[in-house]
């Protein structure tokens, strides 16, 4: 197709009445006309088309079948129908305009009023098949996957990002809730400002209100001189409280405060200043339990409860443990003691298996501690610790299989601690060259020098 016609709304019109002109509708489009649903078919097949107008009339009701059935093959153009207003009280007539079409004109045209309508398909037909951004991107690192799971919350970051409400993110441990915050920070009207993250749980109890709101000089033992706190540090950005669920009680109720004035009051102070500052929690208890049991306050509660999503698991996000791990190797590159060139079939295969109980932070673990013990051109499930994951599946394998890739794996084992010497691997393998070579080329193990014949091999003992 040529540059030219791309500017251009693609319209295929069908009519069956053998007239196929459609009517004068600007410049801006690009007509297909068809004269047969089989010729429509065709325009179809070869290419896709994002809106499509029909003449439905008395005369070609008889193809109403046909038509019905290349509709609803073709579902992702969206179809107006141009029908005479006789037709209109026909059941079926009324069904197909119903579950087939984006819109009917009725009959006799009205040229500008069907420019409207066409008009409002083709931005229906862009708005629903331009795909989706699949992933945030932050500013170290992105927030990966592609899994259903993730792209939901993908999407929901985006819809979360533009509003300055409180948001609370659930999950299990490890699953990236911080990484999620800094999506939501970074999408906002906020992204310029800073992003202030607190652990509450890992603040002993005395000073996580000091730490939040800052101190003055002389507030208690050590405080030599005056302090901010994280909250001020945020100021027209945005406050990350991870762990909000081991957060004080005494502490709670400053930071329910800060939540309804925004404004904050230093501990040994005696005033308060004002300060603008979004908060993003994120928990991985239960904090309904926690209010019905008292060590959560309710108001608190439902004052940080206002924009909820929760990060799923990792066993429960399909490949994207494998899309994480091949990320990981290459953003920790640079801890390998040698060479290694990626992850062989089994560690992929046992990282799509195992459960990922410590979730998105068990598999980085794992993969950084992979690339400083590998000893192979690829990391293997026993570099990962995952040796394990595979011996239920492995039961299944036969024997011949196992033999196989044990076999595979000594050769390339002995060529890698010979540095690729033939003759030295055979010898560690206890075989002749030639026999390693017929070994190599069934098992696709690519060797260095020529394959020596028999006749070599007897002259050189």
């Amino acid at each position: 197709m040529d540059s030219g016609r791309e500017s251009h709304h693609r319209l295929l019109w069908i009519d069956c009445s053998h007239a196929p002109s459609p009517p004068p509708l600007g410049s801006h489009w690009c007509v297909l006309a068809a004269t047969t649903v089989a010729e429509a078919e065709a325009f179809l097949t070869q290419e896709h088309v994002p809106v499509g107008a029909f003449l439905l009339q008395a005369s070609t009701q008889a193809l109403l079948p046909d038509l019905e059935a290349f509709l609803r093959r073709h579902s992702d153009t969206e179809w107006v129908a141009l029908v005479e207003p006789t037709l209109l009280w026909e059941t079926r007539v009324r069904e197909l305009l119903r579950h087939c079409c984006h819109d009917f004109h009725s009959l006799p045209i009205d040229p500008y009023r069907l420019q409207v309508v066409l008009g409002h398909a083709a931005g229906m037909a862009q708005l629903l098949h331009t795909p989706p951004p699949i992933s945030v991107k932050l500013k170290d690192s992105p927030l990966i996957g592609e899994s259903p799971a993730m792209l939901q919350v993908m999407r929901t970051i985006a819809k979360v990002a533009r509003v300055s409400a409180p948001v609370l993110i659930t999950g299990e441990s490890g699953t990236g809730k911080e990484l999620a915050a800094r999506a939501v920070h970074d999408q906002s009207p906020r992204a310029d400002g800073p992003f202030e993250a607190i652990n509450c749980a890992a603040v002993p109890a005395s000073l996580i209100q000091s730490e939040l709101f800052g101190h003055e000089r002389g507030a208690f033992t050590g405080a030599h001189k005056a302090r901010a706190g994280r909250v001020q540090a945020a100021n027209g950005g945005t406050l990350f409280l991870d762990e909000i669920g081991d957060l004080p009680l005494e502490v709670q109720a400053a930071l329910l405060r800060f939540l309804q004035n925004q404004t904050v009051q230093k501990v040994g102070s005696d005033h308060e200043e004002k300060v603008d500052v979004r908060v993003v929690a994120a928990t991985h208890v239960d904090l309904e339990a926690a209010v019905h049991s008292g060590r959560f306050r309710e108001d608190l509660y439902y004052r940080l409860d206002v924009l909820r999503f929760e990060m799923p698991p990792l066993r429960e996000r399909g490949c994207d443990a494998v899309l994480m791990a091949r990320h990981f190797f290459r953003k920790f590159s640079t801890d390998r003691a040698r060479p290694v060139k990626g992850f062989s079939a089994a560690s992929l295969e046992a990282i799509r298996d195992h459960r990922w109980p410590g979730n998105v932070r068990e598999l980085i673990n794992r993969v950084r501690r992979a690339l400083v013990l590998c000893e192979h051109r690829f990391i293997q499930p026993s570099d990962l610790g995952l040796e394990d994951v595979l011996v239920t599946a492995s039961r299944h394998v036969s024997l011949e299989a196992i033999r196989a890739d044990a076999e595979r794996q000594a050769i390339q084992d002995a060529l890698q601690l010979c540095e690729g010497n033939v003759s030295a691997a055979a010898r560690r393998l206890g075989v002749s060259r030639i026999t390693l070579y017929r070994l190599a080329r069934r098992h696709d193990i690519p060797l260095s020098g020529q394959e020596p014949t028999r006749e070599s091999m007897s002259s050189h003992p």
